[in-house]
């Protein structure tokens, strides 16, 4: 025999062990009745499981592991599938057997950067006290309401300039559930010529490729951060093969960033035309709406105008719209995080190519856009591109709504011509600084941007002109920093809040945000580690959560060294 051959010996016959119980835990008949009557006639397909794990927390303030157990079972996923999801958002309440059931009402106070400089943190210290074991006091990271700061959600209702008894009478009063808003609604808003573009487009006048060329001549550019022109990417994903799906980023997730909510709140149905317009000139069958899930009034408006434009639709075969609810996690901003989040799945970015104008949402093209860029579609057509590019200050064209908020004495959104400098929109549109505070620093473009000078407030703040400076515009998230403030407080706050929405698929991510946290909580900055920590973070992240993280700390060392001595 070859001493390189291995001789098979036969082993002897055993009887296989039979399985006692079914793999994995055995499902509560009552639990599945419960999630059977809850679900109703909802389709069981696997992309709405986020929508399913929602109506469970709705209803039981919670998610046991009897009801995930049952809802894999009723879904035929793997309850290990359903588990990582359910974990993986923040707004979704795990309580395990033995674990004691959270409180029947959950206060959450943001501690973003905003409502941190407004008292957020006192609040957070005070008020578990004040409302006792029957109320859970969190700290949540930013919920979209910057300019009420400190700003406060008494389950799904939010407080503005929240104080301690402002909340402790919310919750007396029972006021948990989101207020009516004074929203123009579908009727008036026909009665002012809505839906009239509409319609004049899917008569063909005028034509897709007038109303597509009438795009790319505005200039206008994704409004979400990342800049793409928008008339351009209208014509790349028309290009691509039939059917063609369209996703609609309304998470807003970027700390400082409340513009989109503002105009949801006034004028939804211009958004919806837009979207229709857009939907008709690319050629979509589908579309999906991303809301984030800390916009609970947002969502009851678009449920009851969605319902209304399908009973009286602007034309026959209009497309189905469905609107998607997040579950708290700042990284499905992220588009191709989105689409897997909108699939029923964890929130993890895609690599890239394939990019998702040509395989995206259930691996077809799809049209990924934010909700201001399809805001501004109707009047940029009516009045034509040139007039859109006619704004602008400093060398550059169109307008921008700027979310300031900090230590100006008007904050809010801010429609101002795009280049406007930080001081011209502080002193012009924001009634100048706080009494007794000075402009210290900003955040150009919300916590990914980074944090430049006063001695910088004279930079148009637009696409490409702050990049030279190691910052960006982003989603023209203002945050004003006055002499009261420190910038290394300002990235302490920000490296915990990216450190906590790292959703964890790559290293350099989740443990880079980690680390640079613990480093830069310390008195003394070990800076030649921080540098290093910065580049492999910029280099090997797979999305723009890691590779702009470091922003806010290279900053202070570049700009605010006397703040390290």
């Amino acid at each position: 025999m070859n001493s390189r051959t291995i001789p098979i010996v036969a082993q002897p016959a055993s009887r296989q062990r039979k399985r006692e119980a079914p793999k994995g835990r055995t499902v509560d008949p009552a639990a599945l009745e419960d999630v059977r009557r809850l679900l109703g006639a909802a389709s069981r397909a696997p992309e709405y499981l986020i929508e399913h794990l929602h109506r469970l927390q709705d209803h039981c303030g919670h998610l046991s592991a009897r009801h995930l157990a049952a809802l894999a079972r009723e879904m035929n996923l793997a309850q290990t599938e359903v588990y990582e999801v359910a974990t993986f958002y923040h707004h979704f309440d795990i309580v395990k057997e033995g674990d004691a059931v959270p409180a029947a009402l959950t206060v959450r106070v943001c501690d973003g950067l905003s409502c941190e400089i407004a008292g957020a943190q006192e609040l957070l210290a005070r008020l578990p006290q004040i409302l006792g074991t029957q109320v859970r006091v969190i700290a949540a990271p930013c919920i979209g309401r910057c300019e009420q700061a400190p700003a406060v959600a008494v389950g799904q209702y939010a407080l503005a300039q929240a104080t301690c008894t402002t909340v402790e009478a919310a919750v007396k009063a029972g006021k948990t559930a989101p207020e009516p808003q004074g929203h123009i609604d579908l009727a008036a808003y026909k009665a002012h010529g809505g839906y009239r573009l509409l319609k004049q487009c899917i008569a063909g006048e005028p034509d897709v490729d007038s109303v597509i060329q009438t795009m790319e001549d505005s200039g206008l550019r994704g409004l979400g951060g990342a800049g793409f022109p928008a008339g351009r990417k209208w014509r790349i994903v028309r290009n691509e093969m039939a059917p063609r799906l369209m996703a609609v980023n309304i998470d807003e997730g970027e700390p400082g960033t409340f513009k989109d909510r503002v105009y949801l709140e006034r004028d939804p149905h211009r958004f919806l035309e837009g979207m229709l317009i857009a939907a008709w000139a690319v050629g979509i069958a589908r579309i999906y709406l991303y809301l984030r899930d800390e916009y609970h009034g947002c969502r009851a408006t678009l449920e009851t105008e969605l319902a209304r434009l399908r009973a009286d639709p602007p034309y026959p075969g209009m497309p189905e719209i469905e609107l998607r609810r997040g579950a708290g996690a700042y990284i499905c901003g992220e588009e191709s995080a989105m689409i897997e989040s909108i699939e029923g799945k964890r929130g993890m970015p895609r690599l890239r190519p394939p990019y998702v104008a040509q395989v995206g949402l259930f691996g077809r093209p799809t049209l990924e856009h934010n909700f201001e860029t399809l805001y501004w579609v109707r009047e940029i057509l009516e009045k034509g591109g040139a007039w859109f590019a006619s704004h602008g200050r400093h060398g550059r064209k169109g307008l921008r709504s700027f979310s300031v908020s900090g230590r100006v004495r008007n904050p809010g959104v801010k429609l101002a011509p795009a280049g406007i400098t930080a001081r011209e929109l502080i002193d012009e549109y924001c009634g100048g600084m706080q009494d007794g505070h000075s402009f210290y620093a900003y955040l150009p473009g919300g916590a990914s941007g980074g944090i430049l000078p006063a001695a910088l407030g004279d930079l148009a703040l637009d696409f490409d002109t702050l990049q030279p400076h190691g910052c960006f515009i982003g989603s023209a998230a203002v945050i004003v920093l006055s002499d009261a403030d420190s910038a290394v407080g300002a990235a302490r706050n920000l490296m915990r809040f990216f450190q906590h929405e790292s959703c964890g698929q790559c290293t350099p991510c989740r443990n880079g945000t980690a680390k640079a946290s613990a480093l830069i909580a310390k008195a003394q900055w070990d800076l030649p580690l921080l540098a290093d920590l910065s580049a492999v973070m910029r280099d090997a992240s797979i999305c723009g959560l890691g590779q702009a993280a470091p922003n806010p700390v290279d900053c202070v060392v570049k700009y605010f060294p006397h703040e390290l001595a």
